[in-house]
This record gives structure tokens, sequence and C-alpha cells, in this order.
């Protein structure tokens, strides 16, 4: 599903991705977080979607809010451990992720914690390839949508947790009911 105002036909090989994690990658735990590898689980779907995505975008950028580290519910390390273990489901799929941006700020007005953008400039500092016009912000969130506009990306809603989020919405560009839904409609699209 697509408004008029942007096509995924106008995207290419050479635009970035940037994903959530929470509620994209895996399944998200209602208002808690996250705090070891054996509570996170990958969506069905999302490895084969990962391996898709791998050959359709130069770049895959992860931007996750992480208050667990913040509020001292888990350590750096426990965030680590559980990337870790993300990337590695992930590549033995065949998927990659390039780099993973976190926010553990507890503060709102953070300016790297989303819907603020820092995070996306962070990557465009360490990628300076990236063009956050050629960029799409992937997410399940109204704070993932605001956090690709105010960093100058378009949007993909997931209605994975929030599926009552009203579409068509000014922060989103296009909605999908899954990652693979979507990985399906670039692939699809990309072969046309």
């Amino acid at each position: 599903m697509q408004t008029a105002s942007f096509n995924l036909a106008d995207t290419h090989a050479d635009w970035t991705l940037f994903l959530d994690r929470d509620g994209v990658l895996n399944h998200e735990k209602n208002n808690d977080y996250i705090l070891h590898p054996g509570e996170f689980h990958l969506y069905d779907g999302v490895p084969e979607a990962m391996r898709l995505l791998s050959g359709l975008f130069k770049r895959i950028i992860v931007t996750t809010n992480q208050k667990g580290v913040g509020k001292g519910l888990m350590t750096l390390q426990d965030l680590h451990d559980i990337h870790a273990y993300m990337q590695q489901q992930l590549t033995a799929a065949g998927g990659r992720i390039d780099h993973i941006f976190y926010c553990t700020d507890l503060a709102d007005d953070s300016p790297n914690r989303k819907p603020n953008p820092g995070m996306a400039f962070q990557a465009r500092e360490q990628y300076p390839d990236i063009h956050l016009a050629e960029s799409l912000m992937v997410g399940n969130r109204p704070s993932d949508m605001a956090f690709g506009r105010n960093a100058g990306m378009h949007t993909v809603y997931l209605a994975t947790t929030h599926p009552e989020t009203p579409f068509p919405h000014p922060d989103i560009d296009l909605r999908f009911s899954s990652l693979l839904d979507f990985a399906q409609a670039v692939e699809a699209i990309r072969k046309a």
C-alpha cells in the first residue's frame, strides 16, 4: 500500500535502508525490554526478508532506542550480546546489517533518541555515501516515522504491533503488514 507522493519504484540499489529493531525484526516485549539473547526472537519471515533486502539496498542500518541500558536494567554488554546473536541469525540466513546505532539516553530530548534524527546523522557521518533523501526508514511506531521525517528520509510503516495507527498519515509514505511483505514488494518492483 502506498501514497501518491512516494513510490517504491523510485528506489534503487544505491539507497540506504534504516530499520528499527524491536517490533520490526523481532518480537517486542509489551512495555518491557529485551534484556538478554534468550528473550530475543525474530519474527517469522525476517531471515528471508533480510536475505532479500541485502541484495536490494547498498547499506542496511539499524537504529534502536534502548532505554533499558540507561535505566540500569541491562548492561551495554547485554545489548552487544543481543546484537551479536541477532547478527549471527541473520548472517546464517544470507542477510546482513552493516551497522547498529543505539541510544541508551533516558531524556526524550536527547538528540540521538528517536524521533530526534541524531542516529541518522551518526550513520551519515560514518558512511559519507549515505544520502538521507535516498533512504527509507522502516519502523513499527509513529516515533520511527517522525525520526525518518526529521532526518529527511522516506518512511515505511509496519503494522506489526500497532495496526491501529491511521493511514494515510503525514509521516507515513508506505504501509505493510510485515518486513517480509515489504521486502517482497521491493524485489517485485526491482525485477519488473
